[in-house]
């Protein structure tokens, strides 16, 4: 059986205690729940500020921490279940479990429960909250500050339309690894959209190009899969997607995009699925 190492946490000289006796490493190790403090932590691939971004771990989120060293935490990332380093400085012991999660595309927390008081972030959608104080129209959330509470949504509330999840991120930059409001890959984009929606989803395209059925008449909603790049349909012929050639999230028509890919080398649609 050969494991994917995306979301596999092991190594030759370390792994996650799950996995003794499945894979072989020198030691084994329990992880340790840890927490995003910053809006958005990059998870890289080596403990290097220049090594590639691969993921993101969103404020709130938990990341099993296995080792630290040097400034860099290794360890999965519980929401999706990537694999890589992160900067220990955006991390802190996971406390409660969160209450509410981000449901604006962006929204900042204040020093205080006042507007004019010092504004953090901005927090993308999807961040993960846990309210412990209110104030008038103010949450206070651990690790944060100040949230207007209409801009957060109770955990277990969630919506019903991912392709309107999709367009709100309409403009925002491409970013590869990304999976936030001020930047998002193809992947990022789509498991986003629909975790709004309460549907969990893998990390990146050959993941998600496994779950859901097949379809041959398309729909709002549908995911068009090539070699390396997914795209959401908005009705039967519009898609958006986050994309290198736009270097942002896009929408246009799905046959226009398969020209292009096909006249750039890409190859035709590999998969259209429903999910």
């Amino acid at each position: 059986m050969s494991l994917d190492p995306r979301v596999t946490p092991a190594r030759g000289d370390l792994a996650s205690r799950a996995l003794e006796g499945v894979v072989a490493a020198d030691a084994y190790a329990d992880p340790h729940a840890m927490t995003a403090i910053v809006p958005a932590a990059a998870l890289r691939r080596a403990p290097d500020p220049w090594s590639e971004q691969v993921d993101q771990v969103l404020f709130g989120e938990v990341f099993d921490l296995l080792e630290a060293a040097d400034g860099y935490a290794w360890g999965q990332a519980r929401r999706d279940g990537y694999v890589g380093f992160v900067e220990t400085a955006a991390l802190t012991p996971a406390g409660g479990p969160a209450t509410h999660r981000v449901a604006a595309i962006r929204t900042y927390a204040f020093a205080e429960p006042s507007i004019k008081s010092r504004a953090l972030g901005p927090y993308s959608i999807n961040s993960l909250v846990a309210v412990e104080a209110r104030e008038g129209r103010f949450a206070k959330a651990a690790n944060a500050g100040w949230f207007i509470e209409a801009h957060l949504a109770p955990v277990g509330v969630f919506e019903t339309d991912p392709a309107a999840v999709a367009e709100r991120f309409l403009g925002a930059p491409y970013l590869w690894g990304g999976r936030e409001s001020l930047g998002a890959d193809c992947s990022g984009l789509v498991q986003q959209a629909l975790l709004a929606c309460g549907k969990a989803f893998p990390r990146d395209t050959d993941q998600q190009e496994a779950v859901g059925e097949p379809v041959e008449t398309l729909m709002r909603g549908d995911l068009v899969f090539w070699n390396g790049h997914v795209a959401m349909m908005l009705d039967e012929t519009r898609i958006i997607h986050a994309n290198a050639f736009h270097m942002a999230t896009a929408i246009e028509p799905l046959a226009q995009t398969r020209a292009r890919y096909l006249a750039n080398g890409v190859g035709e649609p590999t998969a259209y699925r429903r999910v």
